[in-house]
């Protein structure tokens, strides 16, 4: 938090990450994400993305009646995963990310969106993720979790 990107960032997995609280708001800057595997794609949809890659978040908290209108939009333009359906009696607090993707050796010009999160009615079960899915589920014995005193990767 507070800190800018050092001088010469290296490459690595999930880049470079800075943060500051702009207002209400907390901002995210990355750069450096690794360009150089199979299939490096910034979303779901496949969307590819070259070492220039530069990735800026914004957090907030907004009101319930501002979020309406942003649910509703959610609705019709992305895709819901209803592993934990949204709580319809909640009149709290939304979150909303809204992210700008810039890269210079693959887009024209930079692109935005915006997406409002509502709170869940249910619980979410625990998930590991990891790069290399095959340490965790093919080989028997060194597989397993990570732990403490072995690499996640």
């Amino acid at each position: 938090m507070n800190e800018s990107h050092p001088e010469q960032v290296t490459p690595s997995w999930y880049g470079d990450s800075v943060g500051h609280y702009e207002g209400d708001t907390l901002v995210i800057d990355t750069v450096g994400v690794k360009a150089d595997r199979p299939y490096a794609m910034v979303d779901m949809y496949g969307t590819p993305y070259g070492p220039a890659l530069h990735v800026v978040e914004r957090y907030r908290l907004i009101d319930y009646d501002d979020a309406r209108a942003a649910i509703a939009l959610n609705s019709k333009e992305n895709i819901r995963i209803d592993e934990v359906a949204p709580d319809p009696t909640y009149m709290g607090k939304h979150l909303q990310l809204h992210f700008r993707v810039e890269d210079q050796g693959v887009f024209t010009m930079p692109w935005f969106a915006t997406i409002t999160y509502e709170r869940g009615a249910g619980g979410w079960d625990e998930n590991v993720c990891a790069d290399n899915m095959f340490e965790f589920y093919g080989k028997g014995s060194e597989g397993g979790v990570p732990a403490a005193n072995k690499s996640d990767f």
